[in-house]
């Protein structure tokens, strides 16, 4: 394996261990909120969104599957969080809404993240977190290429 595969393979494999260390304190922060790390996440997408969006395009804009966001934008019906309203571009693909109960949540959620990620990005250099991002999205990228990044045309 060439030396940038194997850093790569590094890379991805810390990846994947950051993101189960996200989502446990992401689960931790809001526990007691009735939230999870994964419900936060969704209404994140709805209240950062310019636009009501149906569950397929917030799906793809997480890059998660349909199916997970469904189940979760239907947990979040049900405890009040989001609606479904009515799309004029597709009859059976509802736009979803966060209703002032679900866009407290997020903002309370917030407040919370704020002190957290300062004290995360404490002692750390932003320039170097800039990078770190730039790669992670070149990456993305790559693998939203229609090869899925394999180089297979």
């Amino acid at each position: 394996m060439e030396d940038a595969a194997a850093a790569l393979t590094d890379l991805i494999l810390e990846t994947f261990r950051l993101n189960g260390r996200l989502l446990a304190a992401g689960d931790a922060l809001v526990a007691d909120t009735g939230l999870t790390s994964a419900r936060w996440q969704i209404l994140g997408a709805i209240a950062l969104s310019p636009l009501p969006l149906p569950v397929a395009h917030i799906a793809r804009n997480m890059g998660l599957s349909r199916q997970a966001v469904q189940r979760l934008t239907n947990e979040l019906e049900g405890n009040g969080l989001i609606r479904f309203g009515p799309n004029p571009h597709h009859q059976r693909a509802k736009l979803v809404h966060l209703t002032r109960q679900g866009r407290a949540a997020y903002e309370a959620a917030m407040k919370r993240q704020v002190p957290w990620v300062s004290g995360l990005a404490d002692k750390l250099n932003a320039k170097q977190i800039d990078k770190a991002t730039a790669m992670l999205r070149t990456l993305r990228k790559r693998l939203e290429e229609p090869a899925g990044g394999t180089g297979d045309a």
